[in-house]
């Protein structure tokens, strides 16, 4: 079933806090404890760290909740990703370098993102700063230019991965209890199987939903989850 993107006018957007792991003893957990260490820590260790895994896998959510964490703090960070065609030259100003789906990068890209690291790793004000990087394979698999793809498997890697649909139900069934709301079987189908999987987007979307359903005075429904939709 085609999934739908949640583009409802959400405000909230990816944190480290609303990352789900899964079970703590997973890799996305040991991921997330990893970045959460690095992001807040005042002295933060210049080793590169790398995460893979499918589409829905949380890579996307953690580059941009470690940006967003960053920059909370007052700190400039470098970014880029496929859609930013031309990259901008590497900034002495940055505290660290963040770069998404490196498996879709084009030449001109992967020179950029080549020139970032290397600056990073030696940089000429004496302070090394910290690349994120995420790509959907190993390194090993990438198909990158060789001196760019080794440089991205230096340091720290994780494997993330989809939780699985049980583990999205009890995680969404638990935060609505939370809330004091009810989720019937028919909902729990229409939110896993019509949007997108990864947990983030959604308990937005539980976030939207809820307050949707008081401002209508009504229970959560699949009609009333469509409603939404059309008016948002």
């Amino acid at each position: 079933m085609k999934q739908i993107a949640l583009d409802i006018g959400l405000h909230t957007g990816p944190t480290l806090t609303n990352f789900f792991a899964g079970p703590p003893d997973s890799a996305n957990a040991a991921a997330l404890q990893h970045l959460n260490l690095w992001a807040s820590s005042p002295t933060r260790s210049p080793v590169p760290t790398y995460l893979w895994g499918e589409s829905s896998s949380g890579k996307s959510h953690l580059l941009k909740a470690v940006a967003h964490a960053l920059r909370e703090q007052g700190v400039h960070v470098g970014w880029l990703d496929a859609s930013i065609l031309t990259p901008p030259a590497f900034d002495d100003g940055w505290a660290a370098v963040l770069m998404d789906d490196v498996h879709l990068y084009t030449a001109e890209q992967q020179h950029a993102a080549f020139n970032w690291f290397v600056n990073a790793m030696t940089p000429s004000t004496g302070q090394q700063r910290w690349v994120l990087a995420a790509g959907a394979t190993p390194p090993a698999d990438l198909m990158l230019r060789e001196d760019l793809r080794t440089r991205l498997g230096w340091g720290h890697v994780f494997a993330l991965q989809v939780l699985l649909e049980s583990e999205r139900r009890a995680v969404l069934r638990k935060e609505a209890d939370a809330r004091g709301v009810f989720l019937s079987d028919d909902v729990m189908d229409f939110m896993l199987n019509r949007f997108s999987r990864d947990l983030g987007s959604l308990m937005e979307l539980l976030d939207a939903i809820d307050g949707y359903a008081l401002q209508s005075k009504k229970s959560i429904t699949v009609p009333l989850i469509k409603a939404m939709m059309e008016n948002g």
